[in-house]
């Protein structure tokens, strides 16, 4: 008998871990994954890293898109539903087979986040998404706005982008301005996903070190019970090899 697909709503029943960050652009979430990421490793533990819109499948086709700014929010959405899936199927499903922790900077929330704030059908996006599967730990970055706007003009990119601002959306001719406005919105939307899904959320105007020490600590209690090593789903291929692992 084939098995049933699993759904948004229901716990993986791989060996591997799942863990997962989101917040607005600025919230300083990537840091804080990048840093998770080196101590697990120097734990010992096998990681794997995944992030937002890096799937080759239609990374080619969202940046023309984007170059000639003719992508409307429900293109947007089903191309980043593409990329998810891509990379869902060939990204971390597999090195959750194989018993590894997969850390992903961003996940479907970001898509229930943005997608909603551009005017798509809150329910349509979730019923797109229901094929993803729920992540042992998810983390939300939350930072008032303009924290985040000082961020991301005083940091080394020093500038924001079109589509982070929202500026398709046309809420103002000035840049920082939309991207005031559009993410301020997203933030609204956050608080709903949060309460619904039960996101743990961070305070993201700490420094550094306290964001992340308060991190590690979750995730060490989280990992009490975990083995790293490969179950019975990772008998069949020896998955870890189509990784490239430090």
């Amino acid at each position: 008998m084939t098995p049933s697909p699993l759904t948004f709503d229901q716990s993986h029943p791989y060996p591997g871990k799942l863990i997962i960050v989101e917040g607005i652009d600025g919230s300083g979430k990537s840091t804080q994954l990048l840093l998770l990421q080196k101590w697990l490793e120097s734990k010992g533990y096998n990681v794997f890293f995944t992030e937002w819109n890096s799937s080759e499948l239609v990374r080619e086709t969202t940046k023309k898109g984007k170059k000639s700014k003719t992508l409307t929010p429900t293109t947007f959405s089903l191309l980043h539903a593409t990329d998810f899936a891509s990379r869902l199927y060939h990204q971390i499903l597999p090195p959750l087979k194989a018993g590894m922790i997969v850390l992903a900077d961003r996940y479907a929330y970001t898509a229930f986040a943005r997608d909603a704030v551009r005017g798509v059908s809150r329910t349509w996006v979730r019923q797109l998404y229901n094929f993803a599967i729920r992540p042992d730990m998810a983390f939300y970055f939350n930072v008032p706005i303009d924290v985040a706007i000082d961020r991301l003009l005083g940091g080394a990119r020093a500038q924001i982008k079109f589509y982070e601002a929202g500026m398709d959306m046309g809420l103002s001719q000035d840049i920082t301005e939309s991207f005031r406005i559009f993410q301020s919105r997203i933030l609204a939307e956050y608080d709903k996903i949060v309460e619904e899904y039960r996101l743990i959320v961070m305070d993201a105007t700490k420094d550094i070190e306290t964001q992340q020490t308060e991190m590690r600590a979750l995730v060490s209690t989280a990992l009490e019970q975990y083995k790293p090593k490969r179950g019975t789903h990772g008998k069949r291929t020896l998955f870890w090899r189509r990784f490239d692992l430090p």
